[in-house]
This record gives C-alpha cells, structure tokens and sequence, in this order.
C-alpha cells in the first residue's frame, strides 16, 4: 500500500516529469521571490491606482470601492485561469505571464487619459469603475494567475500540496504587506507615480527574462534567448519612449507649470495663466488657491467671506485656520491685527504657499492631519477656520459631530467657528447642506449662514457658529455687503453626521461630477491627469 502512494506521489510530481530534475532549494527560493515580487505589485498597482483615477474622479470611498472590487474580481478570474492552464497547458510557463504582466502595467499610463475621459459620460459611480476595470484588470488578472502556476511548480508530491500552497501564498501576502509599506513609506514621495508604474512593469520584465533562463536550462524549455533577450529589450525600449513621450507631451494649454510635487497626500501643482493674470494651487482635482499675478490679492469668493470673520468678534486676537490652502486668509486676518495658526496636511501645499503666493505667516505652521493634530494643541482661539476641501469631496473625517466638538473645545469663551462648505442646490436638493447645518447645530447655540455666489447653485456655505449671539461690527459697508449674502438654512433634517454614520460622499456625488466639469471648464482638463 506504501509502495502504490509512492509510485501515486512521484507520477503527480511535476519534478518526477521525465526530463525535469528535482527542484533545489534554490530553485523554490527563485519562485518564492517571484510569488512575493508579484504580491507586493498587486498591492502596489491598487494603491496607485487611486494616484491614476483620484485626480479625476477624486479620491472617495467610491473610487477606493472601484479599485478594490476590480483587484478581487481580476485576482479571483486569474487564480481560476491560472489553477486551469497550469494543468492543461504545459507550453504556458511563468515567463509568458509575467512578460504578458509587464506589457500591461507599462501602458497604464498611456491608457489613463484617454480611457477615464471616455468614461466620464457614465457619471461618478459607473466612470470610475469602468476606468477601473479597464486599466487594471487585465494585469492584476495575469498577476492573479502567478499563484497557481507557482505552486504546481514546486509542489512535491501531494501529500505536500497543503504546505506548498500555504507557503507560496504567506510570501505573496508577505510581499504585499512589504510592497505596501515600501510604496507608501518611500516610493511615492520620492519618485512619483509614472515612475514607479513603470518600474513595476519593467520588474515584470526583467523577472520574465531571468525564468525564461530558468526554464531554460533547468526545466529544458525550447526558450531562446536571444529572441527573449530582444523581445524583453525592445519592450522595455518601447515602454520607456511611450510613457517618456506621453510626459514629454503633457501640457496645460495656456498655462504653465510653477510648481510641482507629489506627496503621501496627493499632487500638489502651481499653475498660471499669464493671459488671465491668475495663479492657481491644485492640490490632485481641486483648487485650493488662486491670486491674482499683479496684486497678490486671493481670488477665491468664498475667502471674502470668511475673511470677515473678525467683525464677528472684534476683540479677537488669535486664530486657527484648518487647512492653509494658499494662505490669503492670513494674510486678510493680520490687517485685523489677528495672529493666526494654520494646520496643513499637506507639507507640500505648505510649502508652495510660502514660495510661490503672497502668503505671510504671522503664527506657527503645523504640518499634519487636523483631526490628530488639533487634539495636540494646548492653545485656545478666538477665531477657528474649518476650510478643507479637495477632489470635489471635503474629507469626511473631519466632518462630523465629534470633530466640531472637538473644535469647540479649542476656542475661547464666547470664540466663533466658520466652515467652509462646497455645496450644489440644484433642484431644491438641500439635504447634504442641511446636515452639516443640523450637525453643528447640536454643538453650537448661533448659527448664521453666507454664500460666496447668491444667485448660484453651486457654492461655497460658510456656516459662522458660537455659542454667543453673532452680531456684525465694523463699516456699514461691510455689513451690508455681508448681509446681502445671508442664507436661511433650516436644518430641518434629522440627518446628524457622525463619525459612526457619515453620508456626504454619497450625497455630494452630483456635487463631485459638477465640480469635474467646473474645474475642466476653468484650467483645462489636462491639470486631472499625470
């Protein structure tokens, strides 16, 4: 009975295949290294795909529900395809995949514009899904199908195929918790997406050429390798021209680029538009500065609202603002006589504000997430800002019940908050405006509303809360002209935004698509894309 599992064992060892010599130790290391190579590139390919898809669609729990769905669905179809034609089809080896995995990655670049333009007429949900599907499903599918042939190759025998698999899968899975941490801890702010997208695909092929070696001599495999050394070489030629190219091309119809750098946190750019006299800051999809090139002065509405804040609390002295953008409002609240903080996620939004706007820091600059960092603060403000915005979607995590409690608790007695909040009415849809009004409405005793535009319907609500009544001090002027920009906003939803229950993304999809095109309108739609 031994004897027949032997005999059973060794003829489903692909090892015992005539022809084929025993793997050595270093022979199964050389497919361990694949298998964990290939699993750091799925990961790495997800994450950057919110880097290729966020700057269009914004970086959402829609585009993050995209790129996941498609990595599954992808993987799931190439561990089937993969587990099936590693059985039937021995003229398929690991060298074809992953030559087949490099070409793929290589040309995401080049795809990327063309393909999520053509999918924007599908709206938010479907365009970013689609583009997701199309640009990456194809090589995380070939990625997928890695595992399977890896373990067919050093499977033993079968009473070892539980271990083999179980071994294969941990360094995958270990190679993708290490590509995730390398990807984010020190690739992305060093090199930049393109770059590293095109790394990977040329990792794919160079580790395609060092199999077809492989397969070659130890496997005897009818590779040649002078045409897999030619075919490797020319499509890596071929991938570099392209995407040098396709950058080479890239440009801003009546703009130019001052300024640019990518970061943990997104793209940051300085454009102008010499003819328009204007200076833009984006930071991915969204402006979060703009002034004008002769006078210095900012040019977003809503920033002359806010700006009069102060009048809301003449003794005021200090201030916190929650997002520094370009930092024009520092710059309005010192004619105050107002010193003001500033909390910027992004150091190098930071840093462009400083360099490249009329931005004058009269308080200290932190660098850091606000809903972290401003627990850290042992200051107390008068005045509190909450201006963040990006992609067309504000960051839910800083809206929410328990974050304007917890700015509340950094103000002075008888302090006022103003947040700045994007919204679109049309059609009488008020609900996402309203929450927000409802939500600080469980936090503050006095609420007055402003609009940057009165007449539109897409506009910035500056909501101005305290627990003290609000009344305007200063010029009649001032007043008057802040008075004609007054909004009633009921609250009447029972909607309270939490951190447990929080909607917004959801309810601004209208907004995210209106801003897109607004936003293509204004610069051009060549500032979405790498």
């Amino acid at each position: 009975m031994s004897k027949r599992r032997q005999t059973n064992s060794q003829q489903t060892s692909p090892n015992a295949t005539p022809g084929h010599p025993p793997l050595t130790r270093m022979d199964r290391w050389l497919f361990y290294v694949t298998a964990s190579l290939t699993g750091a590139t799925v990961m790495m390919i997800e994450l950057l795909g919110t880097r290729i898809i966020g700057p269009y669609y914004g970086v959402s729990m829609i585009v993050w529900s995209s790129l996941l769905s498609t990595a599954l669905l992808a993987l799931s179809v190439g561990y089937l395809v993969g587990g099936r034609l590693a059985d039937t089809a021995p003229w398929l080896r690991l060298s074809h995949i992953l030559l087949v995995t490099g070409v793929l990655i290589g040309v995401i670049p080049l795809l990327s514009k063309p393909v999520q333009l053509a999918s924007n007429g599908f709206g938010l949900r479907g365009g970013a899904l689609l583009s997701a599907l199309i640009l990456f499903t194809p090589c995380l599918l070939t990625l997928g199908m890695v595992g399977p042939y890896v373990i067919k190759t050093v499977t033993q025998g079968l009473e070892r195929v539980g271990r083999t698999a179980g071994t294969v899968y941990a360094i995958s899975t270990l190679g993708s918790v290490l590509g995730t941490l390398f990807l984010g801890f020190f690739l992305l702010p060093l090199f930049g997406t393109e770059a590293i997208v095109v790394s990977l695909s040329l990792l794919m092929l160079i580790m395609a050429f060092v199999l077809a070696l492989y397969e070659r001599q130890r496997l005897r495999s009818g590779h040649s390798l002078l045409v897999w050394g030619v075919s490797t070489g020319v499509l890596a030629a071929a991938l570099l021209l392209g995407v040098g190219t396709s950058i080479g091309e890239r440009d801003y119809p009546g703009s130019d680029v001052v300024f640019e750098a990518e970061t943990h946190y997104g793209w940051v750019r300085v454009i102008d538009q010499p003819e328009r006299g204007i200076r833009w800051l984006m930071s991915g999809g969204s402006t979060i500065g703009a002034e004008d090139l002769e006078t210095g002065l900012g040019l977003l509405g809503y920033q002359q609202v806010v700006g009069q804040l102060p009048r809301f609390h003449p003794a005021g002295d200090s201030a916190l603002l929650v997002g520094l953008g370009s930092g024009h409002l520092v710059n309005t609240y010192a004619r105050f006589g107002v010193r003001t903080d500033a909390i910027e996620i992004d150091p190098a939004v930071a840093h462009a504000a400083q360099q490249y706007f009329s931005f004058e820091p009269t308080g200290e600059v932190v660098v850091g997430d606000a809903r972290y960092r401003i627990q850290q603060l042992e200051r107390r403000y008068d005045l509190i800002v909450h201006d963040c915005f990006t992609g067309g979607a504000e960051p839910i995590h800083l809206l929410s019940l328990e974050m304007f409690q917890t700015l509340k608790a950094r103000l002075k007695p008888g302090g006022v908050l103003a947040l700045n909040f994007v919204g679109l009415t049309h059609d009488g849809e008020r609900t996402p405006v309203e929450a927000v009004a409802n939500t600080l409405d469980q936090v503050f005793e006095h609420r007055r509303t402003f609009v940057s535009s009165p007449e539109a319907t897409f506009n910035d609500f500056v909501f101005v809360v305290s627990d003290d009544p609000l009344e305007l001090s200063g010029p009649a002027v001032s007043r008057q002209w802040l008075q004609a920009r007054e909004v009633s906003v009921t609250g009447d939803t029972e909607l309270v935004i939490t951190d447990d229950f929080n909607p917004l993304e959801t309810l601004h999809i209208a907004k995210a698509e209106y801003y897109r095109n607004l936003l293509i309108d204004r610069v051009g739609e060549s500032v979405l894309f790498y």
